[in-house]
Order: structure tokens, then sequence, then C-alpha cells
């Protein structure tokens, strides 16, 4: 009596999935969603108004100074404002997705979490740079008929070119300030609140030490290290004490970056 065998096909290997999550579509997923948030329009909107508004108001303040006013102060003087704007936004970028519980499948299609940050921190520095350099220029275009005579020294870069540059990193530094803080507290309110104690807050209360007398100088000096305090001398032009100005402001950012990446290795999404 023979014994029949029965040959099992073996299960069809599955088909490898058409795309794959690549650098350029991470980035490109992380520019839809931030674009098609309300609070992201507004923010920009809102940065616009105020970098280009200050700027003419200070251009206008400004025609009795005689030539004693480089008018590239008028364009990176916003910032002061600007950047708190810049620093929310960055904010926003992560932690509506907290929020709203989207991290959850953000990290499901791209598992590798440290990729996820750094989509997200190109494209919040490639947003705030892109409007920073378009409200430059319309604040440019738009000032000088004010300034008339007392144009911008193109000739001289450090007179022009590089404070206006140095600007447009500064905002971003500022957009990924937020950012890191969204990674590390997960929370709106809470990131938001870091961002600008950082930026706003901070600086005022170590000047109130300068009441204090020479005694209470080194807490007074210790506000130079903020990123506020930075960007105000590297947007200067030929600014004293650039290259620390420009490791404080460069530094911010890293730190509070590199903490949100740490957290997110270490904590659930």
């Amino acid at each position: 009596m023979s014994t029949t065998t029965v040959h099992t096909p073996a299960p069809a290997r599955p088909a490898s999935a058409p795309y794959r999550l690549s650098a350029a579509r991470l980035v490109r997923s992380e520019f839809i969603k931030l674009l098609t948030l309300r609070s992201a329009w507004w923010s920009l909107g809102v940065t616009a108004a105020l970098a280009i508004g200050i700027s003419l108001l200070m251009a206008w303040a400004t025609t009795d100074f005689g030539g004693d006013f480089n008018p590239v102060l008028a364009i990176t003087a916003p910032m002061q404002f600007t950047m708190l704007v810049a620093g929310i936004l960055g904010a926003l970028a992560i932690t509506g997705e907290y929020s709203t519980g989207m991290i959850r499948s953000t990290f499901a299609a791209e598992p590798r979490r440290g990729a996820v940050l750094v989509a997200k921190a190109v494209v919040v520095a490639v947003l705030l740079a892109v409007t920073t350099v378009v409200t430059s220029t319309v604040a440019l275009l738009a000032s000088a008929p004010i300034f008339g005579d007392r144009t911008l020294d193109w000739g001289s870069p450090e007179q022009s070119v590089i404070p206006l540059a140095l600007g447009v990193l500064a905002m971003a530094t500022f957009a990924l300030l937020g950012l890191g803080w969204g990674f590390i507290i997960r929370s709106g309110a809470g990131a938001i609140a870091a961002t600008v104690g950082i930026l706003f807050v901070l600086p005022i209360v170590l000047s109130l030490f300068a009441l204090g007398g020479e005694s209470w100088a080194w807490i007074v000096d210790l506000g130079q290290y903020l990123p506020a305090s930075a960007a105000q001398v590297v947007t200067s032009p030929a600014p004293d004490d650039f290259w620390p100005a420009l490791i404080t402001l460069l530094a911010w950012p890293a730190a509070t970056l590199l903490g949100g990446w740490a957290v997110l290795r270490t904590r659930d999404a």
C-alpha cells in the first residue's frame, strides 16, 4: 500500500511596498501637516505684519536722525517681537500632534523617531527662514522711499547683507527653540511658556538685578548668553563679540533639540 505525499505550496512572500518613507517624503509630509494648520498661517501672518509694520514705523521715526542711523537696524529690530511668534509656531508644530494623538500615526509611519525630529526641524527652520526673507525684502522696498538717500550700504556686507542674513538665521533658531521645548514638554501651554520665558521674561528678570549694584553684576552679565541678546548682537552692523554671540544663538536650539531627542528615545508616544 503506497502512501500519497501531499506537497503544500510555500506561502507567497508579501510583495514589497511600492513606496517607502524616504527622507524627502518625510520632510514633505511634515510640510503638509504644518501648512494645513490654521495656527501656522496665523503665526506667519502675524510675523509678517509685525516685521513690516515695525520696520516702517522705525523708518519714519528716524527721519530726523540724519546719517547716524543705519537703515539695516529698522529691518532687524522687529525681531525682538517676531521671535516670540516664531518660538510659539515651533512649539505648536509638535505639541498639536501630541494633543490630538496624531503623533502615534507619525511614529507608525516612521518608527525612527530621530528622523521625525530632524524632519520637523528642517520644515520649521525653512518655513521661518523663507518667511523672514520675504518680510525683510518687503520691508526694505517699503522703507526705501522713507530713508531716501540714507539707503543701505550694499558695498559693505558687514553693514547690510550679513546682518540681514543673520536675522534670517536668528528667526529659524527661535522656531527651533520652541520645537525643542515642544518635544520635551509635549504640552502646548508648557512649551510656549518655556519658550516665551527664555526669549522674553528671563532677560527682563536678569536686568532687574542691575538695581543691586556691582555685587549682582554677574547675574546681569548672564543676560548676554540668552538667545534674544545673542541675536541682537549678531544682527547689529559690525558688532563686537560676534563669535560668542553666534555660538550662544546656535547652542540654545541645539540643546533643546538634543533634549527632545533624548525624551523621544526614552518615553512612549
